[in-house]
């Protein structure tokens, strides 16, 4: 009787759906560039700028940030024209749901952002740099007020990311830990497809 009753609960049990297999990569390549982002940043803030390894680090962090960039845009795009976008768990309060999409809304804003200011400081900074592995020559005369700028921007950007990243990460272990209410699940890779 108790298993029966078990797997009827099992069987009502509110899901919140799963999202298709193309956004479910590209979030997670997301994330695979970003934490290659960090990694690179604080290694170059330990090492100093000055740091024989500073121009490899350097040239790796701009290269994964112009791919974040442009796996951000096409996950822009695979969002608004073909992406199945599961609605929230019908138990869900309405303000954890608003929220959860502002962060997200953060999060995509910064990924596009962030990109653009470090592209930007360097490229003011009127000095060659590499690439994908390719010398970029000089575009521009350095302009400092500029590269200030931008070099600021980038780094509360970071900052203000790593903060949204946290929250992000924060509700889905209280999502996977505490609530069990499979909003987790919808955005594994492993995770069965939903029937």
């Amino acid at each position: 009787m108790r298993a029966g009753t078990a797997a009827v609960g099992r069987q009502t049990r509110p899901k919140a759906g799963r999202f298709d297999q193309v956004s479910i990569a590209l979030h997670w390549l997301t994330l695979l560039l970003v934490a290659a982002q960090f990694a690179t940043a604080l290694t170059l803030i330990g090492g100093g700028e000055d740091s024989p390894d500073a121009g490899l680090l350097l040239a790796i962090h701009r290269s994964t940030g112009l791919a974040t960039w442009l796996v951000v845009i096409g996950r822009l795009v695979w969002r608004a024209a073909f992406a199945h976008l599961p609605p929230f768990p019908t138990g869900m309060p309405r303000l954890q749901q608003r929220v959860a999409k502002a962060n997200e809304y953060g999060l995509y804003a910064l990924l596009v952002l962030q990109p653009l200011t470090g592209l930007g400081d360097t490229v003011l900074r009127g000095h060659p740099f590499v690439l994908f592995g390719l010398a970029v020559p000089r575009l521009v005369y350095p302009y400092k007020p500029g590269f200030h700028a931008l070099h600021a921007a980038h780094e509360l950007g970071a900052v203000a990311l790593a903060l949204l990243i946290g929250l992000h990460a924060g509700a889905a272990l209280f999502h996977a830990l505490v609530r069990r209410d499979g909003v987790v699940e919808r955005m594994l890779p492993w995770t069965p497809p939903d029937r």
